[in-house]
């Protein structure tokens, strides 16, 4: 990959799509972890006014350590970049008991990532300012692996072309901080320190394999892989990865597509027009 190529397309491309948009600046969440760093650090590199966020809920204390380290990088770097520290634990503690008792923790897991999201919404409203996303290609578009309304509630997505391999790649190259590009990757949504690969039971660089695989061949769910598992045969990645992979894919489906609209025929609204008259 050609690394700066890429810096310079996506500072770019963010320079133009601000224009477009006729806002002031971006905000975006830093949580420590690689793909939160390098979106905050492509945002400052085109030189236009950009707020991060350090939004801790309960957090693990490395995670909140390596955020605060990266907004101070931030800051040593670009003249342009403002931060805030916001925490949302007492927000989460309040709003929790306004719900059933018996409610799941994925679903408080989530519920952090959509108050997340809110708060985004609140500074860059007034900021008048545009929400960055952070995530990446296998988690946007493979695995759907971010809270709908959440994470995934953003107005662009820089990173959304680039793998998790990718990211690291450019991380490097950006020079980010050392305890982030060694971190593992976590959402940072459960109070603890369960990595993503705990969560997705394979490593991002497996996951990749799977999506180049199901893509090169058009397999889009686990039931069209059983059709062709015994002719194709995977050479970077395991048929059990390849499940894990379109499963996810599958149920995150309704995650990755505009809400689907209840078309009226249009016959049906001129007797309403009639009967009304």
């Amino acid at each position: 990959m050609l690394r700066s190529k890429v810096v310079d397309h996506i500072v770019e491309w963010l320079g133009k799509r601000l224009v477009m948009s006729h806002r002031k600046g971006f905000v975006g969440g830093v949580s420590g972890g690689i793909d939160s760093a390098v979106t905050s650090t492509l945002a400052a590199m085109t030189g236009e006014p950009v707020e991060v966020l350090s939004m801790p809920i309960n957090q693990a204390s490395d995670q909140a350590y390596r955020a605060t380290d990266h907004i101070n990088w931030l800051h040593k770097k670009f003249e342009n970049v403002t931060s805030q520290t916001i925490d949302l634990t007492n927000v989460l503690e309040a709003y929790t008991k306004s719900l059933p008792d018996d409610i799941s923790e994925l679903a408080m897991a989530n519920t952090r990532s959509r108050i997340r999201m809110a708060t985004l919404y609140a500074i860059a409203n007034h900021k008048q300012a545009l929400v960055l996303g952070t995530g990446n290609k296998v988690e946007d578009h493979g695995v759907g692996f971010f809270t709908k309304y959440g994470d995934g509630g953003v107005d662009l997505s820089p990173i959304g072309g680039l793998t998790k391999t990718q990211v690291y790649d450019v991380a490097k190259y950006l020079e980010i901080i050392d305890s982030i590009q060694v971190a593992k990757p976590t959402d940072g949504l459960w109070g603890d320190n369960r990595s993503d690969e705990d969560q997705l039971g394979a490593t991002y660089s497996q996951l990749e394999a799977a999506m180049e695989f199901c893509d090169m061949f058009e397999i889009h769910t686990v039931d069209q892989y059983e059709l062709v598992k015994d002719q194709i045969f995977p050479k970077k990645t395991s048929p059990e990865v390849i499940r894990i992979y379109l499963e996810r894919h599958e149920a995150s489906a309704h995650k990755m597509e505009m809400p689907p609209i209840c078309e009226i025929p249009e016959g049906f609204l001129k007797q309403d027009v009639l009967k009304s008259a």
